[in-house]
C-alpha cells in the first residue's frame, strides 16, 4: 500500500489533466489522510475548471472578429504616476492559445505577472511595445502621450493587426479598425495580455530608475504618488524623470 506521503507527492506533481484519473484511484482509500488529499485535489480541479470557463469567456471579443487574421489587444500603463514614462503594449495571441490566468494586470500578483509576461512573449504571434517619456508627457499632455505610445506599440509589431481591441479609448491617427471596450483589460484576453506586458515592462524600468535616482522609492511605488513619494519630492525636490505638470501641487520651481 502506498504511503500517504507518496500519494501527496503524486497529487501535488500531476497536471490538472491527470488529476481526475488519480482522484478516481484514491477516492476508495479509506484512510483519513488520503481522503483529505482527495478533497484538496477536488478543490484544485474545481478551481481549474472555473479558470477554464473564465478564460473561455475572455475570448468573447476576439471571436467576434474570427474572420480577421490578426486581432490585437492594446493597453497602457502609467497614466497616473508622478514620474517616469507611459508604456503601451499591443499583443496578438494565436487563435488556439491555451494560456490560462491572463487577467487585468492590476488583479495579478507581481510574481504571476512576471510568469505570464514570459509566457505571453513565447506564445504570442506578435508583441509591440511603445514608450513615451516624461518630457513628452509634459509637452503634449498625458492623453496625447498615451495615444502616441499606443501608435508606437503598433508600429513595433512584426505582424500588423487587422483588428484592434482597445481598453476604453479610440486611438486617433490609426487606420486599422478598432473597437474600444470599457474595462477591456478584464473582458478581452488580448487586452489583458497587453496590460501585463506593459505593466511588467514599465515596472522593470522604474526599478532601474530607483537605482539611478535613489530616495524616491521608485522600486516600490513605480512613480505613483504614495505619501512617502510625495514627501520625498517635497524634501529633496524633483528628479530628472518627474513629470513637472503632475507635481505642481507639491513643489515650486
Amino acid at each position: 500500500m502506498e504511503s500517504i506521503g507518496t500519494i501527496r507527492e503524486k497529487l501535488k506533481n500531476c497536471s490538472e489533466a491527470e488529476l481526475p484519473e488519480l482522484l478516481g484511484v484514491y477516492e476508495a482509500d479509506g484512510r483519513a489522510g488520503v481522503q483529505s488529499l482527495v478533497q484538496s485535489g477536488r478543490k484544485r480541479l474545481a478551481a481549474y475548471e472555473k479558470e477554464l470557463a473564465r478564460t473561455e469567456e475572455m475570448w468573447h471579443y476576439e471571436r467576434l472578429y474570427s474572420d480577421r487574421a490578426y486581432v490585437g489587444g492594446i493597453d497602457e500603463v502609467g497614466r497616473g504616476p508622478l514620474a517616469g514614462p507611459v508604456v503601451a503594449a499591443c499583443v496578438i495571441l494565436p487563435k488556439d492559445c491555451k494560456l490560462l490566468y491572463i487577467n487585468d494586470s492590476k488583479q495579478l500578483s507581481e510574481k504571476k505577472r512576471e510568469e505570464l509576461y514570459d509566457r505571453i512573449l513565447e506564445e504570442a504571434v506578435s508583441v509591440g511595445i511603445g514608450v513615451v517619456s516624461h518630457q513628452v508627457i509634459d509637452k503634449i499632455n498625458i492623453l496625447q502621450a498615451t495615444f502616441q505610445a499606443m501608435r508606437e506599440a503598433i508600429s513595433m509589431m512584426s505582424v500588423t493587426p487587422d483588428q484592434l481591441l482597445v481598453d476604453a479609448v479610440h486611438i486617433p491617427q490609426i487606420t486599422i479598425p478598432q473597437r474600444g471596450i470599457i474595462k477591456g483589460d478584464a473582458k478581452s484576453i488580448s487586452i489583458a495580455a497587453a496590460s501585463i506586458v506593459a505593466k511588467v515592462t514599465r515596472d522593470r524600468m522604474m526599478v532601474e530608475m530607483d537605482a539611478k535616482y535613489p530616495g524616491y522609492g521608485f522600486a516600490v511605488n513605480k512613480g505613483y504618488g504614495s505619501a512617502e513619494h510625495i514627501q520625498a519630492i517635497r524634501e529633496k525636490g524633483p528628479c530628472e524623470i518627474h513629470r513637472r505638470t503632475f507635481i505642481r501641487g507639491f513643489v515650486e520651481e
